[in-house]
């Protein structure tokens, strides 16, 4: 029986139509068929390298493919950044996305890209607290005892950091800026110099990442005032937040996946199914807990939600504080 005519072009257009649906699908379900490259903005052997290639072990046992880690240190993650903008949106490079990210939309006046708008969230990982420390020599034992030494000790204290611009220094900023208090910033070419510092008694503070700090807390050799993310962290769970006594403070480095803007939603959904399961993997979230993080699943936009609300917030930071990238 013959199709009248309408019907059979009605037939062949529906056919025609489901053609790039169905070309998506078969690439999502071939993904990957080569190895993915990893970006990682910093070099290798420190925390943010350590979460990608957890993840990325994960994901090239699951996946079958490697996914091989690249670090690009350098200019505060903007090589990096930039590198994963400018490749192909084909889901075969990814980023490392951290606070880096939303702090440098602002801090910088000049980039060769808009972060936001170049960049399709996939995942997020992990967030790690940062810790307020003193020297144990300190007077100040609490964070009330610290803000009030600081007002009756105007510009004597030293806010130390481990670079301008950088997360610690621009949770120490926020810090000051909700608390009124004068601290003198003292940046350093990266976190370890500052904390040797901190600990012979050169300076006075610092708001550090709880993955690099918590192993001289535990030794005595720094005290902790305060974490700064919102809740309690499980690692330290007598050590109040810096929010328990200013109220709305929060600060905390987090990461996640980014791919260039156009990317296959179909390949981002490949992504994100798997990094999720790689955090809810009991090995992962106990190394992830180990170094003084909490495991961040949730699905894309959760993510991009995140990436812009940090934009925001730190941005206002930035401009409050007038911060310069050096």
């Amino acid at each position: 029986m013959k199709l009248p005519r309408r019907r059979k072009f009605l037939h062949l257009t529906a056919g025609a139509a489901a053609l790039p649906i169905l070309s998506r699908i078969a690439k999502a379900q071939a993904y990957p068929s080569r190895p993915v490259r990893w970006i990682v903005g910093y070099p290798a052997g420190g925390t943010t390298d350590i979460f990608a290639r957890l993840i990325g072990q994960y994901l090239s046992e699951k996946l079958r493919w490697p996914f091989v880690i690249e670090n690009r240190p350098g200019a505060s993650n903007n090589i990096a950044t930039e590198t994963m903008v400018r490749a192909p949106a084909d889901g075969y490079t990814l980023l490392l996305v951290n606070p880096a990210n939303a702090i440098n939309a602002t801090l910088y006046e000049k980039l060769n890209f808009n972060f936001i708008r170049d960049i399709a969230p996939v995942a997020s990982i992990v967030r790690v607290p940062n810790v307020m420390l003193v020297n144990p020599s300190f007077s100040a034992k609490t964070v009330p005892e610290f803000i009030a030494y600081a007002k009756a000790n105007p510009g004597k204290v030293n806010l130390a950091s481990g670079g301008t611009g950088g997360s610690n220094h621009v949770a120490g900023e926020m810090f000051k800026m909700m608390t009124g208090l004068n601290l003198v910033h003292v940046p350093y070419r990266g976190g370890a110099p500052a904390l040797t510092d901190l600990i012979g008694g050169q300076v006075q503070v610092t708001f550090d990442p709880l993955a690099s700090s918590i192993e001289y807390i535990k030794a005595g050799k720094l005290r902790a005032l305060a974490v700064t993310t919102a809740t309690r962290a499980d690692t330290l769970p007598d050590i109040p937040t810096v929010g328990e006594f200013v109220p709305n403070y929060e600060a905390s480095a987090w990461y996640g996946v980014g791919v260039p803007k156009v990317t296959p939603a179909e390949i981002i959904g490949v992504l994100n199914r798997e990094i999720n399961a790689a955090l809810g993997d009991p090995t992962i979230k106990t190394r992830i807990a180990d170094l003084g993080g909490a495991v961040l699943p949730g699905p894309p936009a959760e993510f991009g939600k995140l990436i812009a609300d940090e934009t925001e917030k730190w941005g206002k930071v930035i401009k409050f504080a007038g911060i310069k990238p050096e």
